[in-house]
């Protein structure tokens, strides 16, 4: 188990800070970068990948249909993580996997008329726990487990300012059950960023 996986296992509550550039102060949209933090310290830095035109293009005209990657690094600048979301239109998917290049699972969006809804699966495929935020409670999702949560995640109110003029995201992430283990919340933590990306984002 990496010291990272270790480290999510212990953890009750992490927090997920979006990281805003220049560039988008003045209305564009830069690569998505995210600090997450363990008790006030950056445990993970986050960083969208692909630099150039091309890449800038696809993120103005395309936002969260585009194909991107996601690289997770700790501390040290090592690579721990990576999520690629695929280019598609509709029920958006993002595929997660360690710095090794072994597969965690993925998080693929479901069907819902009033609410948000998607899934979080494991390396086969197979549903190991079912996300859902309601109308009435937008900024909350909660994950659950045969019926039982097991995680949440909340957006936290960034201030009005900040709600008005940036689309700087802030989200805590709470493990509720002690069994869940290191591969599925790394998938929870993944989800936080898929979360931003889909349902936060002015143009991802």
């Amino acid at each position: 188990m990496s010291e990272v996986l270790s480290v999510l296992q212990r953890s009750t509550e992490l927090h997920v800070i979006q990281r805003k550039e220049l560039v988008e102060l003045l209305g564009f949209e830069g690569r998505n970068k995210y600090s997450i933090q363990l008790d006030g310290e950056e445990l993970l830095f986050a960083a969208e990948q692909g630099k150039g035109g091309l890449a800038f293009l696809a993120r103005m005209f395309l936002g969260h249909f585009r194909r991107f990657e996601i690289h997770f690094f700790d501390t040290a600048r090592r690579l721990v993580m990576r999520a690629v979301h695929p280019f598609r239109w509709f029920f958006q998917r993002l595929e997660v996997e360690l710095g090794d290049g072994r597969v965690l699972g993925a998080i693929q969006q479901r069907f819902a008329l009033f609410s948000k809804r998607f899934d979080v699966e494991d390396a086969q495929g197979n549903v190991l726990l079912r996300v859902s935020s309601p109308l009435w409670r937008p900024w909350t999702f909660r994950f659950l487990r045969n019926e039982a949560e097991v995680a949440r995640i909340e957006k936290k109110w960034s201030g009005l300012l900040g709600e008005a003029f940036t689309d700087a995201d802030r989200f805590r992430v709470l493990f509720s059950a002690y069994d869940l283990r290191p591969d599925e919340r790394a998938l929870v933590l993944a989800a936080a960023l898929f979360i931003d990306l889909q349902y936060f984002e002015r143009k991802a």
